[in-house]
C-alpha cells in the first residue's frame, strides 16, 4: 500500500517547487461552520492543495455505550435518537427492534408496516438536509431553505406520534405508545400528494445544473474495493456501484412485503453519492404509499406486559397495572441471557446494535455499529490531493454526523 504518512510526504516535496517555500497547517473544524460537526481535520497544505490529512473525534463524546449498561432497556432509547439526530425515529425503532429479538418478541403486522412508514419519512428528512447542504456548500442555497420545509412538514408528522419533532423518543419496545392520530392521517396524505412536485423542483434545480455538477463530479471519489475496505455501507457504498441494502439482503418489519430498487452509482464521487440520495427519496415516497395504502388492522403493540407501559387509566385503577407500570419505569423486568446483533437501513448506512444480556435488568455490554464511524476513517484518503473547497463538498456529501461519530 502507498505511504500517505505525513514524513513520507515532506521528504517528497521539493521546497523550491512549493508557492512560497513553506507548507502550511490549517485546521479544518472542530468550530468551522463546513464541518458540520463538532470534529477536527489537520491539513497540510501547500497552497490550496492538500498534501496530508488528520483526522479527530472526541469532542462532544457522550459514552452512550457505557451509561446503557446502567440504563434499563426502555431508557436506552432516549439516548439512541441522539446519534443520527437527523434520522432520530430509525435509530429509536432499530433499538426496540434488538431488545424484541433479545426477548422473543413478534410484534403485529400493523406495527412493522407503521415502522416502515415512519422509517422512510426519516429517510427523507434526513437526505433532504445532506442533499440541501450538499447543494449550499457548492453556493446553491436556495435548494436548502425550500426542503427545510418540507423537513419541517415531515416532523408535523413525528409531532402526532410521540409529541416531539428531533429527538423523538420515538415508539416503544412491542410497538407504539398510540395508534396514528387522525391529525396524521390527514398530515401525511397531503405530503404523499404535495412533496413529489416539490422534490421535483430541487432535482431540477441542481441534478443538471452545469456549475454543481462541475464542482462535484469528481470530487472525493473512491473505489467500490476501497469502500468495502473501510466497513462503507448505504449510500456512499451505493454510489460507488455496490448494491448492498440491510433492508433486502436482511429484511426486517416486513420490507419483503414492498416493491422498490436500490439506486447505485458508478465513479463514488460526491455527485454520484448526491444522486444517490435523490434516488432513494423518490423510493421512500414508494415504499409509503405501499405501506400506507396497505396498513393492516389490528393493534399497534404486541402483548408484552412486562416492557410496554399499560393505559394510563388503568393504572389509576387497576392494582396489576400499577404494579407494571412500577416494575417497567423503575426497570424491575430481568430479561433473557443471550447475545443478539439487529441491524437495519440508517440514513447513512447499516446501523446496528451489539447486544448482550447477563439476565439482568440493564445490557451486559451494547455496542452501536454507527455508519458514520465507519466510513469516516476514509476522508483523509478521499481528500488528499484535492484542494480546500472539494474537501468541503466530500464532507458534506458523505453526511458526516458528530453524533454518530462521538456516541
Amino acid at each position: 500500500m502507498k505511504d500517505n504518512s505525513l514524513s513520507n510526504i515532506l521528504n517528497q516535496y521539493d521546497s523550491k517547487e512549493q508557492i512560497d517555500g513553506q507548507l502550511y497547517t490549517l485546521n479544518l473544524g472542530p468550530t468551522h461552520p463546513a464541518t458540520h460537526g463538532i470534529f477536527q481535520n489537520i491539513l497540510t497544505m501547500d497552497g490550496e492543495r492538500i498534501l496530508h490529512a488528520e483526522q479527530t473525534v472526541g469532542y462532544i463524546h457522550r459514552a452512550f455505550e457505557k451509561i446503557s449498561e446502567r440504563r434499563n432497556y426502555a431508557q436506552i432509547t432516549t439516548l439512541t435518537d441522539r446519534m443520527n439526530y437527523c434520522s432520530a425515529p430509525i435509530n429509536n425503532l432499530g433499538w426496540h427492534m434488538t431488545v424484541e429479538k433479545l426477548i422473543g418478541v413478534e410484534v403485529p403486522k400493523r406495527v412493522d408496516y407503521m415502522r416502515v412508514i415512519l422509517m422512510e419519512l426519516a429517510r427523507i428528512g434526513d437526505h433532504l438536509i445532506c442533499n440541501g447542504v450538499t447543494g449550499m456548500d457548492s453556493g446553491a442555497i436556495t435548494g436548502l431553505t425550500y426542503m427545510f420545509i418540507e423537513r419541517e412538514r415531515i416532523y408535523d408528522m413525528y409531532e402526532q406520534i410521540c409529541g416531539a419533532r428531533m429527538t423523538t423518543n420515538m415508539g416503544r419496545i412491542g410497538g407504539f405508545e398510540r395508534d396514528f392520530t387522525p391529525k396524521f392521517h390527514e398530515l401525511i396524505k397531503d405530503f404523499l400528494k404535495t412533496f413529489p412536485p416539490r422534490f421535483k423542483e430541487f432535482c431540477t434545480l441542481l441534478e443538471r445544473n452545469r456549475i454543481f455538477m462541475d464542482r462535484t463530479i469528481g470530487a472525493g471519489a473512491i473505489s467500490a474495493e476501497r469502500a468495502l475496505s473501510y466497513g462503507f455501507t448505504g449510500p456512499n457504498l451505493r454510489a460507488t456501484g455496490v448494491d448492498y441494502d440491510v433492508r433486502v439482503a436482511q429484511p426486517y418489519s416486513s420490507y419483503q412485503d414492498f416493491d422498490f430498487i436500490i439506486p447505485v452509482g458508478t465513479a463514488g464521487d460526491t455527485y454520484d453519492r448526491f444522486m444517490v440520495r435523490q434516488q432513494e427519496i423518490w423510493e421512500s415516497i414508494k415504499i409509503i404509499k405501499q405501506a400506507y395504502e396497505n396498513l393492516p388492522e389490528g393493534p399497534f403493540h404486541a402483548d408484552v406486559p412486562d416492557f410496554y407501559l399499560p393505559e394510563k387509566a388503568d393504572v389509576y385503577q387497576k392494582m396489576e397495572a400499577l404494579i407494571y407500570h412500577f416494575k417497567i419505569v423503575m426497570g424491575e423486568t430481568d430479561v433473557p441471557k443471550g447475545e443478539v446483533y439487529h441491524a437495519v437501513e440508517g440514513g447513512n448506512g447499516e446501523l446496528g446494535f451489539y447486544l448482550v444480556s447477563d439476565g439482568g435488568r440493564s445490557p451486559y455490554r451494547l455496542h452501536f455499529r454507527r455508519p458514520c464511524f465507519i466510513y469516516y476513517q476514509a476522508y483523509p484518503e478521499m481528500i488528499t490531493g484535492s484542494v480546500i473547497s472539494d474537501a468541503i463538498v466530500t464532507m458534506c456529501s458523505m453526511n458526516i454526523i458528530a453524533g454518530e461519530l462521538d456516541a
